[in-house]
């Protein structure tokens, strides 16, 4: 097979997997058979994790044991603090995610007492412990407390902001958690299940992810799509920059999709979200400016939005700085990522693609005195 050079693998089949459908005629976005719009509305983040890791959904005592686990599972090892303590108070936080799971996979490696589900539930439970202690000691100075329970939402916009959050801030959240959850084999996905496939560790194969995560390409667009939003004071001024950014030929972040060719799924979802959260914050600024920008690139360009459009306001409504935007996207992918090891493990072959040489032909060896 002959690939484009702009093709990326696009429409190239790369393997098999029973974990999730993405853009499939007839069956839209589905989680092991069930379809997005039921997770978000009707379940928990809870519950699509343990659908996504254990491949059924839990009954009332499973998802109460699950959560349980959760809890107990997001103290912090004394030495990951003092690695946290150590790293630069400008990093990245993606750059802190990535250092802080890879650490821990040195002080609890896999193999001795720590199988895959164990490690899964345990880095989908400590991630927000890890990025926001760091956060928390180079911000604010002090070394708190990470073995809270709740909910993966409560405990992270608790870690956050020091408090326990209501339940429509904790709901809205939930919500997003579910839908950046899982998306077949998207580029980090792919990335993780190629580290996999080589047999290496559970966590390299994490930290694969992330790395992947960490490009603007993947992960950072719903920063990018605050940044935009946050440029504009009014729905108006927003109608008018953005068809001046057309003009210009500037890319908009947060519309289109790579998979998707009418709309995404998930978007109207975390749409209802970001309205929600405006009308209990009676501010509709970012909404009213998001929904016009929406309008414009629909009249102009045909495009949609994606989920990570109206995600912007509604983590900024949350009270969510930018920077943690893409650590919450992997917070919640975890969940996917680490089904997908699995899965790539239980079916192992090494992902080795062939290349297209384009380079020139052989050529003449020309000894060193006589090279120009």
């Amino acid at each position: 097979m002959t690939l484009k050079k702009e093709g990326g693998l696009a429409d190239v089949v790369a393997g098999q997997t029973s974990i999730s459908t993405v853009g499939k005629k007839g069956k839209g976005l589905s989680y092991r058979g069930y379809a997005i719009q039921d997770l978000a509305r009707y379940g928990s983040f809870e519950e699509t994790a343990y659908l996504l890791l254990y491949g059924e959904l839990p009954n009332e005592d499973q998802l109460f044991q699950f959560q349980s686990r959760l809890d107990k599972k997001r103290g912090l090892p004394a030495n990951l603090c003092a690695i946290l303590e150590k790293l630069p108070a400008e990093a990245h936080p993606m750059d802190v995610l990535r250092t802080g799971i890879s650490a821990l996979g040195s002080l609890e490696p896999e193999g001795y007492g720590y199988g895959a589900a164990e490690i899964a539930e345990r880095l989908i439970a400590c991630s927000a412990s890890i990025i926001l202690y760091w956060r928390q000691y180079h911000t604010n100075k002090i070394r708190i407390g990470t073995e809270l329970e709740g909910t993966v939402a409560e405990h992270f916009l608790q870690l956050l902001h020091g408090r326990k959050p209501s339940k429509q801030h904790a709901h809205a959240l939930d919500t997003s958690l579910t839908l950046y959850a899982e998306h077949e084999f998207n580029a980090s996905t792919f990335a993780a299940r190629v580290t996999a496939s080589t047999q290496s560790d559970f966590y390299s194969a994490v930290t694969t992810g992330i790395g992947t995560l960490r490009g603007n390409l993947h992960g950072g667009a719903n920063e990018a799509a605050m940044e935009l939003i946050g440029a504009f004071s009014s729905a108006e001024e927003a109608e008018a920059g953005v068809q001046q950014m057309l003009l210009q030929k500037r890319l908009i972040m947060g519309f289109g999709h790579r998979v998707y060719m009418t709309s995404d799924p998930r978007s109207d979802l975390i749409k209802e979200q970001s309205r929600a959260l405006s009308e209990l914050a009676d501010d509709w600024k970012l909404y009213d400016i998001s929904e016009r920008i929406e309008f414009v690139m629909q009249r102009k360009k045909k495009l949609f939005p994606n989920l990570d459009f109206y995600s912007a306001s509604a983590y900024r409504l949350l009270g969510i700085p930018n920077d943690l935007f893409t650590p919450l996207f992997v917070i919640s992918r975890l969940s996917g990522w680490t089904a997908h090891i699995v899965e790539q493990r239980s079916c192992n072959r090494l992902i080795r693609p062939n290349a297209e040489y384009v380079g020139r032909d052989r050529q003449p060896w020309i000894p060193l005195k006589e090279r120009i």
